[in-house]
C-alpha cells in the first residue's frame, strides 16, 4: 500500500503557530487528511521533545505511534531550524532546513550539541548563528541516517535559493558538505517541473510537505512512498529517487502560493517577471523595491525551457485544498460556517481529504456532494480552472466555478445541501 507522508509541520512552541498544534491534534488531522506518516515537528524544543517521549511509543523501525490510540497513523521525528550567517561575500544569509531523524537517541545527541549553538527553548524553530554547512557536518556526525532537506527552497525569505537572503546554488551554501544534501522541498510556490529547469538540482530528490502552522493546513502537500513502513526504507527512497519507491508528490498549485508572482502587498500590485524587469525591479506605485516571487527566481537560475521533462523525474499531482474548492463552488469564504459544515459532511461521507481530491470516483462524488462541488473537484483534477497568482504574502485566488454557473442553481437548491 502507498504511504502518504507529511513530514514538515510545526508545534505550538514555534512562533506564529496555532496553540492547537500538539501531537494529539496532529494525529487527528492526519486521519482527516489521509496522512499515514506525520512529522512530529520541533523535536529541538525541550517541552515538545518531552511530549514526544511521553505521548509516543515505538512502532515500526524509526516510527512511532500515539500511545493508547487505535490508529494506523505513525509519527516520524522531525524539526526545522534556521541558520543566519554571512557568506564569503559578506552577505547575510537566512536558511531554513528540515531535519528527519531515525531515533530518539539520535535526537537527544543532536539536541545536546545544538543547545550549545543557541537557546532551544526560545522557539520551536531555533535560530543559530552558524553556517548551514556546520549543521550538515554536525547532523551527519551524530547519525548517518539523519536527513537534511533545504526547506521551501525558493520562497523569498529564509530559503536556500530565495531572492532576498538566499544563495545562487547549493554549493555556495553548503560548500564541501553539499554531498550530504540529497533532497529539496519544493514549497507551496513551486513544483517539481519548475525545479527541474535548474540543472544544479539534478542530483536531488524533490519532496513536498505542508509546513503546517495550523491544524487545517496539515496535508496540503505530501510525498507518497512505495516502501515498507519504516524510516530506513523511506530515507533510502529519498536517496535513490527510484520511481518504484518514491511514487509521486502531491503539490498545491504553485500559483496559489503566497510568493509565486512578483509584487508589493502594500500597494496591491502584482507583476509577472517580465513586467518586473520592465519596471527595473521597482513597484510602479510607490517606486520601492518589489518582492521577487518564486517564478522570477526560478527563471533567473533556469537553464532549461518550461517544456523540459527530466527522464527520471518522480511524477506529481496538483491539487487545491478542499476548503478552497468548497469556498469557490459555494461562493463563500473558506473560513465560513457553510464551508466548514460541507467539509465535515464530505469527510463523513467519502473519507479523508486527499482521497476525495484524488481518488473518489466521479459517480460517487456526484452522489455525495452538491453538483457544483463535485464539478469543482473534478475540474481541479483535470486542470480546468484558473488562478490569479499569489504575491508578496497574499494567497492566490482560484476561479473554478464561474459566477454565471453558480447562478444557474437557485438559492433553495444551494441550501438543500
Amino acid at each position: 500500500m502507498p504511504i502518504v507522508a507529511d513530514l514538515h509541520v510545526h508545534s505550538k512552541y514555534s512562533q506564529a503557530v496555532s496553540p492547537r498544534m500538539d501531537l494529539s491534534e496532529l494525529l487527528r488531522q492526519a486521519e482527516i487528511k489521509g496522512i499515514d506518516v506525520i512529522g512530529t515537528g520541533d523535536f529541538t524544543h525541550p517541552l515538545h521533545f518531552q511530549a514526544i517521549q511521553n505521548e509516543l511509543e515505538p512502532a515500526e523501525p524509526g516510527l512511532f505511534r500515539y500511545r493508547g490510540a487505535k490508529s494506523s497513523v505513525r509519527f516520524l521525528l522531525t524539526a526545522e531550524v534556521c541558520n543566519i550567517f554571512y557568506s564569503r561575500t559578506k552577505q547575510e544569509k537566512r536558511i531554513h532546513t528540515l531535519l528527519l531523524a531515525p531515533s530518539l537517541e539520535a535526537v537527544q545527541e543532536l539536541n545536546r550539541t545544538l543547545a550549545s549553538w543557541g537557546h532551544l527553548e526560545e522557539d520551536g524553530r531555533p535560530v543559530f548563528r552558524r553556517q548551514a554547512k556546520d549543521l550538515v557536518k554536525l547532523a551527519r556526525g551524530v547519525h548517518p541516517e539523519i536527513l537534511l532537506i533545504p526547506a521551501h527552497l525558493w520562497t523569498p525569505w529564509y530559503s536556500l535559493l530565495g531572492s532576498h537572503f538566499g544563495f545562487n546554488s547549493l554549493e555556495e551554501c553548503f560548500e564541501e558538505e553539499t554531498p550530504g544534501i540529497h533532497a529539496i522541498e519544493t514549497g507551496l510556490d513551486s513544483d517539481p517541473a519548475m525545479n527541474r529547469r535548474v540543472p544544479q538540482l539534478d542530483g536531488t530528490t524533490c519532496v513536498s510537505f505542508s509546513d503546517a502552522h495550523s491544524p487545517e493546513k496539515v496535508g496540503r502537500e505530501a510525498t507518497v512512498f512505495g516502501t515498507a513502513l519504516n524510516y530506513h526504507e523511506m530515507a533510502q527512497a529519498i536517496h535513490a529517487r527510484s520511481p518504484q519507491k518514491l511514487l509521486y508528490t502531491i503539490e498545491v498549485d504553485s500559483r496559489y502560493g503566497k510568493y509565486y508572482w512578483d509584487g508589493h502587498r502594500r500597494c496591491e500590485n502584482q507583476m509577472a517577471p517580465a513586467e518586473t524587469r520592465r519596471h527595473k525591479y521597482l513597484c510602479p506605485v510607490c517606486k520601492q523595491k518589489t518582492t521577487l516571487g518564486v517564478r522570477h527566481r526560478v527563471e533567473t537560475l533556469a537553464q532549461r525551457p518550461e517544456s523540459f521533462i527530466a527522464p527520471s523525474s518522480i511524477p506529481y499531482k496538483t491539487i487545491l485544498p478542499l476548503e478552497v474548492i468548497l469556498a469557490d463552488a459555494l461562493g463563500k469564504d473558506s473560513g465560513s460556517k457553510t464551508v466548514e459544515n460541507e467539509y465535515a459532511h464530505l469527510i463523513a461521507q467519502l473519507g479523508p481529504e486527499l482521497k476525495i481530491l484524488l481518488d473518489v470516483p466521479e459517480g460517487t462524488l456526484k452522489l455525495a456532494a452538491h453538483p457544483l462541488i463535485a464539478e469543482a473537484i473534478l475540474a481541479v483534477r483535470e486542470g480546468n480552472y484558473t488562478v490569479q497568482p499569489g504575491f508578496d504574502g497574499i494567497w492566490g485566488k482560484p476561479c473554478i466555478i464561474s459566477q454565471e454557473r453558480r447562478l444557474a442553481f437557485s438559492r433553495p437548491q444551494m441550501e438543500m445541501f
